[in-house]
C-alpha cells in the first residue's frame, strides 16, 4: 500500500484499471499510438516519426524505473473488461514538498466518446488530491485541442486562465495554452 509520499502501481475505477506503464507493456502501447496517430500527431511530439517497437518498449521500461525511484507515474487505462488499452496518463514533475504534479494524457482512438478517458483523468487526479495530499494537480493544453480542454472540464479542472503567444505548437506557430488545475479544497 503506498504512502503519501509515494506514487501508486495500481488504481482501479468502475471500468478501468489505471497502472504503471511495465517492462512488456511496449507492444500494446505500440499499437496504440499507431492506431491513433492521425488524432495525436497534432498534439503529441513524440508520436511523430511513429515510434518502433523498440522505442515504445524502452519508453515503458524508463517508465517503470522513474516510477520505481519515485519520480514520475505514467500509467495506461485498461479496460477491466477485456483488458484492451484504452489510452494513457500519469502525474508528471512530481514536486514532493509543494505537493503538486502535472497531468498529461492521450486517447486511444476506437475508445472516444465513451467516458472511458474522462473516468481515468478524473480518477486519477482526485488520487493525487486525496491519497498522496496533492495541493494542486495541473495540466496545459493547446487552446486549439478543443477535445483535451474539454475532457479537462468533464473531469474537473477548472480553467485558470490561457497564456497567449506562449510556446510554439508542432508546426511551429505560436500557441495559445489554456492552464487547468484542480486543487484541495479548503475545508470551512
Amino acid at each position: 500500500m503506498p504512502t503519501k509520499d509515494q506514487l501508486p502501481e495500481q488504481i482501479e475505477t468502475e471500468r478501468l484499471i489505471i497502472r504503471v506503464a511495465r517492462p512488456g507493456d511496449g507492444p500494446m502501447f505500440n499499437e496504440a499510438v499507431l492506431e491513433s496517430l492521425e488524432t495525436l500527431k497534432p498534439w503529441l511530439g513524440w508520436v511523430t516519426p511513429p515510434p518502433t517497437l523498440e522505442q515504445s518498449e524502452f519508453g515503458c521500461r524508463r517508465a517503470y524505473a522513474r516510477f520505481l525511484l519515485n519520480e514520475d507515474l505514467m500509467v495506461f487505462f485498461l479496460l477491466k473488461s477485456d483488458g484492451s488499452l484504452i489510452g494513457g496518463s500519469g502525474l508528471h514533475d512530481a514536486d514532493w514538498a509543494l505537493r503538486c504534479f502535472e497531468i498529461g494524457y492521450w486517447g486511444r482512438t476506437r475508445f472516444g466518446g465513451q467516458g472511458l478517458m474522462t473516468e481515468g483523468v478524473k480518477a486519477l487526479a482526485d488520487y493525487a488530491l486525496r491519497d498522496l495530499s496533492a495541493n494542486r494537480v495541473f495540466l496545459s493544453t493547446d487552446a486549439e485541442n478543443v477535445p483535451s480542454w474539454r475532457l479537462a472540464e468533464r473531469a474537473g479542472f477548472k480553467l485558470e486562465g490561457t497564456l497567449r503567444n506562449e510556446r510554439f505548437n508542432l508546426s511551429g506557430r505560436l500557441r495559445d495554452t489554456r492552464m487547468y488545475s484542480k486543487i484541495k479544497e479548503a475545508s470551512p
